[in-house]
């Protein structure tokens, strides 16, 4: 891998992911990301959102790895998601004729941004205290010194 250009965008998708399978039998999958940035205005005091940027989106099957058929069965409109892929620019004639380009992100990694999902209760048991909470995490014990 040479010359990529490889990015982290982190925002909502913006519609349900759609997934396609092309002639060969492979799946793809395709979604929209938007991101809002926000700058803080320092004379109001206040954060301003800042027009979002729409980010097409694609996620391939490829061989055992199963992004695309991933993405279309965990993902939904509204969901919080980190994207990890590369910029491509893709290049087609238009119905007039005129040539056209516009960029994609060919994802190469993709979850729920956890800062704002909860998981399900059922999935994951929740920690049980140690009968001696010694270890990293713990509080302090006496004579052990404190936290700074």
């Amino acid at each position: 891998m040479a010359g990529e250009t490889l990015i982290t965008i982190i925002g909502k998708v913006h519609d349900e992911p759609q997934q396609k399978f092309n002639d060969d039998g492979s799946a793809v999958t395709r979604l929209t990301v938007v991101t809002n940035p926000r700058k803080f205005n320092k004379q109001t005091n206040e954060w301003e959102n800042k027009p979002g940027k729409f980010w097409e989106c694609r996620a391939w099957n490829q061989g055992k790895m199963l992004l695309a058929d991933n993405v279309s069965n965990t993902l939904k409109k509204g969901d919080n998601v980190v994207v990890h892929g590369e910029i491509e620019t893709q290049v087609w004639k238009a119905d007039d004729g005129q040539n056209r380009r516009g960029d994609q992100l060919r994802i190469e990694a993709i979850g729920k941004d956890l800062r704002w999902h909860q998981a399900p209760a059922n999935d994951v048991p929740a920690a049980q205290p140690a009968a001696d909470p010694g270890g990293w995490g713990a509080e302090p014990q006496g004579g052990h010194g404190t936290w700074s």
